[in-house]
């Protein structure tokens, strides 16, 4: 009841969940990729507007439409080739030999001497 009444008059309100961020560089490609796929919908959008109405630019924003989804796709899929990236060099991975597990450790190690 008190954490209702709480969180209704803040403006913030901190999720109890504690989710980690995503890492930078998986985050920057997922900036990436909306900005990409933003500019891809507006692309498409006049693209359509203009051969609905006829226009001699129909033709050139179809095939810049074209271009940028092919774009926005390989956008998309760097995200996910650079969480695979991520996580195979800075995550902890299942087998004991794993460099990226012997990475962490040592980096677990330095914490504790410092």
């Amino acid at each position: 009841m008190e954490d209702e009444t709480r969180a209704a008059g803040q403006l913030w309100v901190e999720d109890e969940r504690g989710l980690r961020r995503m890492p930078d560089p998986v985050r920057n490609a997922a900036v990436r990729a909306v900005m990409i796929m933003s500019v891809t919908i507006i692309l498409a959008l006049v693209a359509f507007l203009t051969s609905i109405t006829s226009s001699w630019l129909a033709f050139p924003m179809t095939i810049a439409a074209v271009v940028a989804t092919v774009v926005a796709t390989w956008s998309v899929l760097d995200i996910w080739i650079t969480r695979q990236v991520w996580r195979q060099r800075d995550g902890v991975v299942s087998e004991p030999s794993s460099t990226a597990y012997a990475g962490r450790r040592e980096r677990m190690a330095e914490e504790r001497v410092a």
